[in-house]
């Protein structure tokens, strides 16, 4: 059993080593000052967002780019709210005084069991310019996002583009906690891209060529599932144009989103995460994901075995201490990037919390149903 602990234990942390020193090998992108010249169609996917509407009509507003170089499309995707009449309002009162603020409104078109795709399809149908740029309703996004995606794309040759993204917080505890979780994706995401073998994107700051999107038929061979927008899309760029998907890592390139309001809602987006990861034809992903819930399985269960082998208590104890040590290394760099303090009072309770979310988020992503808002998915079909 001891030698159980030592290859798992040893793996995750060989494992972890390894993303931390693709995330720090990745160097943070400043943009230059140059002349702007690449056209974006911002679309962005809603449903019952009214509450979040509000504050990324301000920050749409204040994006610094040549009105002429871009487009919103929203698209409601059958909101049961007054999110529509929300975002008109928030439109009008923003923008009554920018004439060339170009945007339009489109009720999702449903064709495949996945109301997202749907909706980013058919905005791409109207979509007048060439680089689609893709985040959500519950998004903030910066000032110079176009602008560093501009100068991003001015200097590397790419069919693809990922953005950071970061969980807004504040001191509720279920908020920690999902920054925390954040930051092991992000640290997951950007790590990988440093090493050459991309793991994951975020849908919420993606942008990619419609060309491309295009020739690789969209979402054609995945729109069964219901989630993936991004890491499926992602896959099927890679294919044809493995060298040409990129993540820029630049602070001036964060949006924020908002995190989740319940435990139970947080249950369900993490069981829709894991259910679209058991999907994907990246293997390292794959195993990546075996690893981390394997890891978490042995803190939760290892202390079974030690009743019965009272000496293994002592390695289990230390392998734990480890995996602590390394975790909090590898969210400390990733918060240290994000501008934000690394909390260590909220890591410790998420650490005692982490093996109990992870062995039922997986155990439920097997089943593959979860509820989003407000529908019921099921990705196994």
């Amino acid at each position: 059993m001891i030698w159980v602990f030592a290859i798992t234990f040893g793996s995750y942390i060989i494992c972890m080593l390894l993303l931390l020193n693709g995330f720090l090998k990745m160097k943070d992108f400043k943009a230059e000052t140059s002349t702007e010249i690449n056209r974006f169609s911002i679309i962005i996917p809603f449903r019952n967002e009214a509450e979040n509407i509000p504050q990324l009509i301000v920050s749409l507003q204040n994006i610094e780019y040549p009105r002429h170089l871009f487009e919103v499309i929203f698209v409601d995707d059958a909101s049961e709210d007054n999110s529509e009449k929300i975002l008109i309002e928030s439109l009008h009162s923003a923008l009554k005084n920018e004439k060339n603020f170009d945007f339009q409104i489109l009720k999702n078109q449903r064709f495949s069991n996945s109301p997202k795709k749907d909706a980013i399809t058919n905005a791409i149908k109207i979509s007048n310019f060439e680089w689609i740029v893709t985040t959500d309703a519950d998004c903030e996004v910066p000032l110079n996002w176009l602008n560093s995606l501009d100068s991003f794309i001015q200097k590397n040759n790419v069919k693809m583009v990922c953005g950071p993204v970061l969980y807004k917080a504040n001191n509720e505890f279920l908020q920690q906690f999902q920054q925390l979780d954040g930051f092991s994706l992000q640290a997951a995401t950007i790590g990988s891209f440093g090493l050459h073998k991309p793991l994951l994107c975020n849908g919420a700051n993606l942008a990619y060529r419609k060309s491309v999107f295009q020739e690789i038929s969209g979402f054609e061979g995945n729109n069964h599932l219901p989630s993936g927008d991004d890491i499926f899309m992602m896959e099927k760029v890679l294919k044809v144009y493995p060298n040409s998907v990129k993540f820029v890592k630049s602070r001036e390139m964060i949006v924020k989103t908002n995190g989740q309001k319940s435990w139970k809602d947080i249950l369900n987006q993490r069981i829709r995460w894991a259910s679209k990861t058991s999907k994907t034809k990246n293997y390292y992903s794959k195993l990546v994901g075996i690893l981390v819930t394997a890891t978490n399985l042995i803190v939760l269960f290892g202390w079974i075995p030690c009743i019965f082998e009272t000496e293994l208590i002592i390695y289990l104890l230390l392998f734990s201490l480890l995996k602590i040590i390394m975790d909090a290394l590898v969210l400390s760099c990733t918060a240290r990037f994000f501008e934000k303090k690394f909390d260590v009072f909220s890591f410790l309770k998420s650490v005692i919390m982490y093996p109990f979310l992870v062995t039922y988020i997986a155990a439920a992503s097997l089943r593959g149903n979860y509820i989003w808002k407000g529908r019921k998915f099921n990705n196994n079909t």
